[in-house]
């Protein structure tokens, strides 16, 4: 096991704008507050959506594509650096009117209605290449 202890810097709330892409939302946010790696939560509702499933075996993601409405029920990440750009890891549970959950890691949405929480740790973290998962994984 790979650990260390974070100092957290800043604490940040934001809400997402409607039509915008979810996931780069949450980078800019990164962005615009100098966020070198933080851990993030929201919640909110999405126009669409595009899930990935990893495939252990394969070493691969597949698409679960969404072209509904949906809740999303909860949303956690990390942000971090990835080929020198920030990258918000996210995974999220998403919710249709039914009930039914789905679940997996977040590619891209459209935000209806989106709020986050962002706390920024005060020494980055960056992703390298693992290769018994074939996952960017924090060094």
């Amino acid at each position: 096991m790979n650990y260390r202890a974070v100092e957290t810097e800043s604490e940040y709330v934001a809400r997402l704008e409607t039509g915008a892409e979810w996931r780069a939302e949450i980078e800019s946010l990164a962005d615009d507050v100098d966020a070198d790696a933080a851990w993030f939560s929201a919640l909110g509702a999405v126009q669409d959506a595009e899930l990935w499933f990893y495939d252990q075996e394969a070493c691969e993601y597949y698409p679960i594509e969404f072209d509904e409405p949906l809740e999303v029920a909860s949303c956690v990440g990390n942000v971090s650096w990835l080929d020198g750009d920030r990258f918000a890891h996210t995974h999220t549970v998403l919710s249709d009117p039914d009930g039914t959950a789905y679940a997996g890691h977040l590619n891209e949405a459209t935000v209806w209605a989106g709020e986050v929480y962002m706390r920024v740790f005060a020494d980055g973290l960056e992703r390298e290449y693992d290769e018994t998962t074939e996952l960017d994984l924090w060094l």
